[in-house]
């Protein structure tokens, strides 16, 4: 079916709406998007590739649904709508520096691109310098808005009650910051973390951690479950890729973390069925990218302002 599917994304506390057209690039991650609507997320900035906004989407099936259409992003309007298996609704609005390959589902309406940019330029002083956060709402376009977190059934029961705990926390956390985050950035660290009691420097550790968890370990996984890989070595792979990280966030503050792992961890030999496997991978990938959202949300980053790119000499 080519039905128009048009979106609203708004954020009400800059009181900017831009609207969208999804197309038929990329129609799977498309309807990815569109089945997962309406909701809201806490909105991120990039912080190295330019100008251009993303957050986390609560929808499991862009961890492994297929792209069917590439681009170079860097080359594409400025409005450009990408999905990707970071779980991700990105947004170009401006120039992009970072030669990465993405996969555009839409495009934001020609007048909406400056009051995309002013909500970039908002967003990106969120991000910098308040941390004030903003929120974003996307919306089938004049259709209410609200906000729901998907929750995946596991067979076994333990580790159903695993995945009942760890979307509850989910849920918990999506537009609240975490308090074990906000400890850690106020410096409050009972394991001690920080050389000479500093603070950034465990910061830093943490946000590098957490990220590749949810993106790297806990997607792929999903993926690798999706793809066929036999269960032991689906277990082995946990075991290698989950345990190390996950015990030195707990180890920084991320208590919940370390715990909802070590009972992952502990429960995997109860695992025997691949869609089972993925759907509890899946719970965890959307934590993780949730804990990562609010960790780049809440790093100091002004604190190297005075570190700045120069120019190449000519």
């Amino acid at each position: 079916m080519n039905e128009t599917k048009r979106i609203e994304i708004t954020w009400p506390s800059i009181g900017i709406t831009v609207n969208a057209e999804l197309d038929q690039r990329n129609r799977a991650l498309a309807q990815c998007l569109w089945d997962a609507l309406p909701y809201r997320s806490l909105q991120g900035h990039a912080l190295v590739a330019g100008y251009h906004l993303y957050h986390v989407a609560p929808a499991h099936s862009l961890l492994h649904t297929e792209a069917e259409y590439r681009v170079d992003r860097r080359t594409v309007p400025d409005g450009t709508l990408f999905c990707s298996r970071l779980q991700h609704l990105g947004i170009k609005y401006g120039e992009l520096t970072e030669p990465m390959t993405a996969t555009p589902i839409g495009q934001v309406a020609e007048q909406d691109l400056e009051a995309l940019a002013q909500a970039g330029r908002e967003v990106w002083h969120s991000v910098y310098s308040t941390k004030t956060p903003v929120i974003a709402e996307v919306r089938r376009a004049g259709e209410p808005g609200g906000h729901d977190l998907p929750r995946l059934p596991i067979g076994d029961p333990q580790l159903n009650q695993l995945a009942t705990e760890v979307h509850a926390e989910t849920q918990r956390i999506w537009l609240d910051p975490p308090q074990e985050l906000l400890d850690l950035h106020q410096g409050r660290i009972p394991s001690g973390a920080g050389s000479y009691e500093t603070v950034l420097t465990t910061l830093l550790f943490v946000n590098g951690e957490t990220r590749p968890l949810g993106y790297s370990c806990y997607g792929g996984l999903v993926r690798a479950a999706l793809d066929g890989m036999p269960m032991p070595w689906l277990r082995q792979m946990t075991r290698q890729l989950a345990h190390t990280p996950a015990e030195f966030l707990g180890y920084c503050g991320l208590d919940r973390l370390w715990d909802f792992t070590q009972r992952l961890l502990a429960g995997l030999e109860r695992l025997d069925s691949h869609e089972d496997f993925a759907a509890i991978m899946a719970h965890m990938a959307l934590y993780c990218n949730c804990l990562g959202g609010w960790n780049l949300h809440l790093f100091p980053w002004q604190a190297g302002d005075h570190l700045r790119r120069t120019q190449a000499l000519t």
